[in-house]
């Protein structure tokens, strides 16, 4: 299969006629990869189940960069904040259970300047643990307390829909 046309600037691609919101082309590309089959895997679904794979395709299309604060213009902290919880949600959803780095999640949305991010995605990291989405883990055992010093790992939280 051959790649869409784009648009002179990058931004669109072109199918049928029609341009539609590029990737970020920022984002690496085994991550790039994992969004895109979790990507196709929740639009697989939506025929079946509908009601909980449009979440999973919205979340997987933020992460892109396909929807929200369009990827090239400069984002506000809220539309960061957006995508990077859309981020972990799509990429704890593709990794089945396994856990996930903040990094990882910081990597897609922040492109070269991932680490300026770190507090940010730790932030929202602790905004879905609130709401059991994720579960915030030292050496793999949860952690109570946004205080935690050292690296953590986000794990599926009960309220995450796969």
């Amino acid at each position: 299969m051959s790649e869409p046309d784009l648009t002179a600037d990058g931004r669109h691609v072109i199918v049928d006629g029609r341009r539609w919101r590029a990737s970020d082309p920022a984002i690496p590309d085994p991550l790039r990869k994992e969004l895109v089959d979790e990507l196709m895997r929740a639009r697989r679904l939506v025929r079946s189940d509908g009601a909980r794979a449009r979440p999973m395709v919205h979340d997987a299309k933020t992460a892109l960069g396909e929807r929200g604060a369009p990827w090239w213009e400069p984002p506000t902290g809220a539309d960061v904040r957006l995508r990077l919880a859309s981020t972990i949600r799509a990429l704890l959803r593709h990794r089945d259970g396994s856990s996930l780095c903040p990094s990882d999640a910081a990597r897609a949305v922040g492109g070269a300047d991932w680490r300026d991010l770190m507090a940010t995605t730790r932030d929202v990291a602790w905004m879905l643990a609130a709401d059991d989405t994720v579960v915030v883990a030292q050496k793999g055992d949860p952690v109570p307390s946004r205080s935690v010093r050292g690296p953590v790992r986000l794990v599926p939280g009960p309220s995450l829909t796969r």
